[in-house]
């Protein structure tokens, strides 16, 4: 893929759908970004695309693959594979739930009690590494009325796959090799860390099958010269040892390391991150979800998670703790809803030095959608729909965008944006200086070209110095 900034975008959020979205970005965008990450596009039951029923279709309401390949003809896409699940409304388990045992589909799916060998214990359940606090688990009524309990990681319309059977294992193949076929240079493994289903484990990143999915993903994909991207959130060792074994990484951490150094103006930590980072990741300020917390553990120490937590609270822009509790149908502990831009108090200028330390980090910079328009929270969708994710969800019309770009603060950014995707001096070599805790110089260099960031972390204040 070019070494250029990456839109993540959902297909709806910037127009209506894809023939927008490649017209918006033609038209506003196309010098800042080379890539787009564009978010599930398929049929899908729930959870703005991940709770997809087939992988073979577009949802007729966002366009066409002729859509797609328009957008793939300019621009690197990504394309989201959901490893671990596929909706209840699919096919595939419609059958199931219809024939039982007879349907031909039976294998894709996981007997929870049959998995144990007989009804697991409390401890099994309690040792499963689960993102809400109850078991995986939810009991399915079929054709005849008999019940059975079915592994769920998820929500309630995603169905975990079993990928210990040959069927699980062909129907992974088959459907990457159709995205790869279809306009993806790069595929993105969403939550497969999860796949790992092994007894008497916490069934999260179980070595070593973890290694045997993630090779047999990347032969399927390197026929094509299609990339992979595992999408994990945890501890950042899981990402090294990602990296170790030569996959790219997403930098989670980066986001709430930001937020601690201008919050306290202090960058220790955040160049601490620097020297030990892989350099072979996608960076992120935002993303679809919530600013990540638990990615950043071991990197902060906990009172200084605490205490951004708190400052966020306190400094950000119309973000308060309950828009993260069950009213608003959220549970997970591992982030906090808000847009980058209100969690830096919608203040222009600390907003501007976070984007351009993120474009001098290590590796590719990704920006979500709101985030290039310097979004702040949808307080009214949050409150339509009580989904905490949504406060970072907003759908732009053509017309607001039309009126978004022209505000000082987006100019500056694009313009930022456009600096990371041509500057050649970012094909080099990354080094870092910290004097006095708070004045940090990032440099990149080519054996004839090198670019400097001066970043002052009292004063946000930045410079951009060139040489040839």
């Amino acid at each position: 893929m070019k070494n250029g900034v990456m839109l993540i975008t959902y297909p709806d959020s910037l127009g209506r759908n894809l023939s927008d979205l490649e017209q918006v970005v033609s038209k506003y965008f196309s010098k800042a970004v080379t890539g787009i990450h564009v978010l599930p596009f398929f049929p899908s039951s729930g959870d703005r695309g991940f709770a997809p029923m087939t992988y073979r279709q577009i949802d007729s309401s966002f366009g066409d693959w002729a859509d797609m390949k328009k957008l793939a003809d300019d621009y690197d896409l990504m394309f989201d594979y959901m490893i671990n699940h596929i909706s209840t409304s699919s096919e595939y388990f419609q059958d199931f739930v219809d024939k039982g045992d007879d349907s031909q589909y039976k294998n894709l799916f996981i007997d929870f009690d049959k998995f144990w060998g007989s009804t697991p214990t409390e401890e099994q359940i309690g040792r499963i590494y689960k993102r809400k606090p109850l078991a995986p688990i939810r009991s399915i009524t079929f054709f005849d009325g008999t019940k059975r309990n079915i592994w769920f990681t998820f929500g309630d319309d995603q169905v975990d796959l079993n990928l210990e059977t040959e069927e699980g294992l062909r129907f992974l193949d088959d459907n990457l090799r159709f995205l790869a076929e279809h306009g993806a240079a790069m595929v993105r493994l969403d939550a497969f860390a999860y796949t790992t289903k092994v007894k008497d484990t916490d069934c999260f990143f179980v070595e070593p099958k973890v290694w045997e999915i993630l090779k047999r993903c990347a032969d399927v994909l390197r026929a094509y010269d299609v990339g992979l991207l595992p999408e994990i959130h945890e501890h950042f060792s899981i990402q090294e040892k990602l990296a170790r074994n030569g996959y790219p990484v997403y930098d989670f951490a980066l986001p709430m390391l930001v937020l601690h150094a201008l919050y306290f103006h202090e960058a220790s930590y955040l160049s601490n991150w620097y020297e030990i980072c892989p350099r072979n990741q996608f960076t992120t300020l935002d993303t679809h979800d919530g600013i990540g917390v638990v990615d950043v553990r071991g990197l902060l120490p906990d009172e200084e998670i605490e205490a951004t937590k708190e400052h966020l609270f306190t400094y950000g822009a119309n973000v308060k703790r309950i828009y993260n509790t069950a009213k608003y149908n959220n549970l997970d502990i591992y982030q906090i809803n808000c847009t980058y831009y209100s969690a830096l108090g919608e203040d222009d200028k600390a907003y501007l030095f976070a984007r351009a330390l993120q474009f001098f980090s290590p590796g590719t910079p990704q920006v979500y959608y709101v985030g290039m328009l310097a979004g702040k929270n949808d307080i009214q969708l949050l409150e339509e729909t009580k989904e905490g994710r949504n406060i970072n969800r907003h759908y732009y019309t053509l017309e607001e965008i039309e009126q978004e770009v022209k505000r000082p603060v987006v100019q500056k950014l694009l313009a930022l944006m456009e600096l990371r995707s041509t500057h050649p001096a970012f094909k080099g070599e990354f080094s870092q200086q910290l004097n006095d805790k708070q004045h940090l110089i990032l440099s990149w260099k080519t054996e004839s070209e090198s670019i400097e960031l001066h970043a002052d972390f009292q004063s946000y204040e930045f410079e951009i110095v060139e040489h040839i």
